[in-house]
């Protein structure tokens, strides 16, 4: 009897739903200078987030630099039943909480007094590449599917980077996929509504799970041509992000008692990049780039999603994701030279990106309800340079504490509207037929990135 207890509710909680696990949209903003261009910054990358989006950009990097920022995100799902009846699902709230954060560090050695390794720059960061919140009512047609959904992990990526020549960098880093008490819940959650049978109805469900997993990326940026002054006017970049295997240990829980110890498997998928930058116009006082990366995310690794309880049995739970590709466009417009600002900078930001669904109909879960998006971006960036003032009055590379001063102190803002195209999953029978209906998202996206150079 317990055996079937226990296999009846991982069926409810982890059958009628995709695990919590399946719940894993890639996080494309890691910047905010970046996001105000689309994200399409790989053959760019000449800021400290360099390191999430192309390793080898590191080595454009002079000093000691650092960079941190948050990015808050909203908006709301509307489902509508074949029958009519309709509910709407939020991210926990007006925004999701806590939102993607960034932080990076990077030194170029040379700068650091070792000058027999000029060409190195090394650097850390702590980013959030996947990731999810959703919530809906415990009252709406979806509660013996999803309630709440939660995936708060984030990626430790300590990295270095290499000028071979001139024109060619490469950079290389690991991946630390993990999660912590202070990120979140501090682990995978997927909550959900009992339906009936040997669980009474209308009791709460519960799975959740942590654990932590390697990879790696590997960049290259290539100039290959530059103008009078020798700046980069052509760049080609290629960036690759390995699989990582991220094993969730977690437990189940009926009305917050434990049932049983339960695990599954997570793999998170292999990315390409490639990117192109063209600077039709850089001189002392302008600069204005496009670029466009294309990335293939290998979500076709993600073939099933099987559920081990601690007594040995197994449930399988095939996913059959397929791999996508997504578009970036970007531009961003600088003016180097402000008669009536000396020493700032200020560069205005926009772009384009198409991202296309990994979930077919039959896996599909309203936990995270993936569609085709298009995403509009825009952004302003402002920068202060030694030279320069705040407010006329305050000297920017006064700003340090004791003998350590900027020589550069910018802020980068961006916002993002996320317009997916309506969904209508249809045809899916059994105790997953309360997913069927149409599924209309919309988000918005806002944050910050501060800089400092020393």
């Amino acid at each position: 009897m317990r055996r079937m207890l226990i296999l009846l509710a991982i069926t409810v909680i982890v059958g009628i739903t995709a695990p919590v696990s399946a719940q894993v949209p890639r996080v494309y903003g890691q910047g905010a200078a970046a996001s105000g261009m689309g994200n399409a910054f790989a053959a760019q990358a000449d800021n400290p987030s360099a390191l999430h989006y192309n390793p080898a950009g590191m080595t454009q990097l002079r000093g000691i630099q650092l960079m941190g920022g948050l990015s808050l995100v909203g908006g709301t799902t509307e489902f509508r039943s074949p029958t009519g009846v309709t509910a709407t699902g939020d991210h926990d709230g007006t925004v999701a909480w806590p939102g993607p954060g960034h932080g990076y560090l990077t030194a170029n050695l040379q700068d650091l007094g070792l000058s027999s390794l000029g060409n190195v720059t090394v650097g850390i960061g702590i980013t959030t590449p996947f990731g999810s919140v959703m919530r809906w009512s415990e009252n709406s047609p979806l509660r013996t599917l999803t309630t709440f959904t939660a995936l708060p992990l984030f990626d430790i990526k300590p990295t270095i980077a290499y000028q071979v020549t001139q024109d060619l960098s490469i950079g290389v880093g690991a991946d630390i996929y993990t999660f912590a008490s202070f990120f979140g819940e501090g682990h995978a959650e997927l909550q959900s509504i009992s339906p009936g049978g040997l669980v009474p109805a209308g009791g709460k469900l519960e799975f959740n799970g942590k654990g932590t997993a390697p990879g790696f990326n590997v960049g290259g940026l290539y100039t290959a041509i530059r103008n009078g002054a020798g700046q980069p006017v052509a760049n080609l970049a290629v960036v690759y992000r390995s699989q990582a295997t991220l094993h969730l240990d977690g437990v189940l829980l009926a009305n917050g008692v434990k049932v049983q110890d339960a695990t599954t498997t997570l793999v998170l998928p292999q990315v390409i990049t490639g990117g192109i930058a063209l600077w039709p116009v850089r001189d002392q006082a302008h600069e204005w780039k496009v670029e466009l990366n294309v990335d293939y995310v290998g979500w076709k690794s993600v073939r099933g999603l099987d559920i081990h309880l601690g007594n040995g049995s197994v449930i399988p739970q095939p996913q059959n994701w397929k791999s996508t590709y997504a578009i970036l466009v970007g531009t961003e417009y600088r003016w180097l030279q402000l008669e009536r600002f000396p020493g700032w900078e200020i560069s205005v930001r926009g772009g384009y990106t198409n991202q296309q669904t990994q979930v077919p109909d039959l896996t599909f879960n309203p936990g995270v309800p993936s569609a085709d998006v298009h995403v509009i971006s825009s952004g302003i960036g402002l920068i202060c340079r030694e030279n320069g003032s705040f407010l006329g009055l305050i000297p920017c590379g006064s700003l340090g504490v004791g003998p350590l001063k900027p020589k550069l102190v910018g802020l980068d803002l961006f916002y993002q509207a996320f317009l997916s195209e309506p969904r209508t999953i249809s045809g899916v029978s059994g105790i997953r037929a309360p997913v069927n209906g149409r599924y209309d998202t919309t988000l918005h996206a806002g944050g910050l990135s501060v800089r400092v150079s020393f």
